[in-house]
């Protein structure tokens, strides 16, 4: 089984099921029996270890060509538990436009309790050079930005972490395994909010962290346990259920991204279309070099002629949503989630459009997304 598209339906096996189940069982149990001479088998208490989350912690760690993976209860809950593998006095450099919930967590929680953060844009490699200080840490960004899909790169930011001897860490929700495997460029820590893609049907909250190393697995492992923030036994399972159809569920979104973004591109009620997967695009060609495919996420700015609001409430296939990376189409408005401070910086307007693609028809969302302008337009 060395192929990707096997790993994703055969993970490492465990042998604990007596039963021969093909699907992994899900072990809805808190505790496990000791050994017969009262020491500790491979499972004791569940918060510590459980059989169907070890199953998905080893195939993440397996797909991310990793030292081992970790299941977490969201997302933000797997970056906080390795931020806090970090000392007080700890500086961070940050991507510059990262996901809301991250951006809430560094500077209105981490922030006052000891670490501190310079956000930069992960592209100007000097920049970034530039923010290190002698208490940095780490670099921590994601491959495509969120919302207007800025391309970086893994390999370059990596090469000069370590010739700092920072750790470098990388947030792969966009991108999943499938696409791109960051470990392999060079970084230390791989995240994943497995709401998103991964997990696939919009049906679970949950998040993964894969480590390089087994001394940076080791902090993880302790973290991950002391803190208590883990995946439960039925998350697990559908998390595994997800990654079985990863590969053929992003083909189709992805293929359905480029024919809305190429739709979007030509439109004239649509000022700019932001996705990797478009030539015109600034980051295709360290896309092309770094990732295996765009994924379907894109954005769009509206022309002056369209009414934002109207037209994320005029569309029948498309639901007006938060999140991405789910079987149905979504659109949202990022502006309006931004607090007023971050406006005036975050490259942002009203007019701006994040549009999450799905596994429906690729002409019903090209159709959809067209009578939706036409209802938007001002009179």
């Amino acid at each position: 089984m060395t192929q990707f598209n096997t790993k994703l339906v055969h993970g490492p096996q465990l042998q604990t099921d007596k039963a021969g189940a093909i699907v992994p069982p899900v072990y809805q149990s808190a505790m496990y029996r000791f050994a017969p001479d009262g020491g500790t088998s491979d499972w004791d208490y569940a918060r510590s270890n459980n059989p169907t989350r070890d199953y998905l912690e080893r195939q993440i760690a397996t797909l991310e060509n990793g030292d081992a993976g970790f299941a977490f209860s969201s997302g933000v809950a797997a970056i906080a538990t390795v931020l806090a593998i970090f000392p007080d006095g700890s500086h961070f450099i940050i991507g510059d436009s990262l996901y809301s919930g991250t951006d809430r967590l560094l500077n209105q929680y981490f922030a006052q309790h000891g670490l501190t953060f310079t956000p930069v844009d992960p592209r100007d490699l000097t920049a970034v050079e530039a923010a290190i200080r002698p208490e940095t840490k780490a670099i921590f960004f994601e491959t495509f930005s969120n919302p207007l899909l800025k391309v970086s790169s893994v390999k370059a930011i990596s090469a000069l972490a370590k010739a700092h001897d920072l750790l470098t860490i990388v947030d792969n929700t966009f991108l999943t395994p499938y696409y791109q495997r960051p470990l392999d460029l060079g970084a230390d820590i791989v995240l994943h909010s497995a709401t998103k893609y991964i997990g696939g049907h919009g049906d679970l909250i949950a998040g993964l962290v894969v480590s390089a190393s087994p001394e940076i697995s080791e902090k993880i492992g302790f973290l991950q346990n002391t803190i208590g923030a883990i995946l439960a036994p039925l998350d697990c399972s559908l998390v595994c259920r997800g990654i079985a159809t990863l590969a053929v569920r992003l083909d189709r979104e992805t293929s359905n991204a480029q024919a809305v973004a190429e739709f979007l591109e030509q439109h004239p009620d649509v000022a700019h279309v932001y996705y990797p997967g478009l030539k015109s695009d600034p980051g295709y060609a360290l896309a092309q070099q770094e990732t295996t495919g765009a994924s379907g996420l894109l954005s769009i700015k509206l022309a002056d002629n369209i009414d934002p609001i109207k037209f994320v409430n005029s569309t029948k296939v498309f639901d007006f949503a938060d999140s991405l990376g789910t079987v149905s189409s979504l659109v949202k408005l990022p502006w309006f989630k931004l607090p007023e401070e971050k406006r005036s910086t975050s490259g942002l307007t009203p007019q701006h459009v994040r549009i999450a693609i799905g596994l429906e028809d690729q002409q019903d969302l090209i159709d959809d997304l067209a009578q939706a302008l036409t209802a938007a337009e001002k009179k």
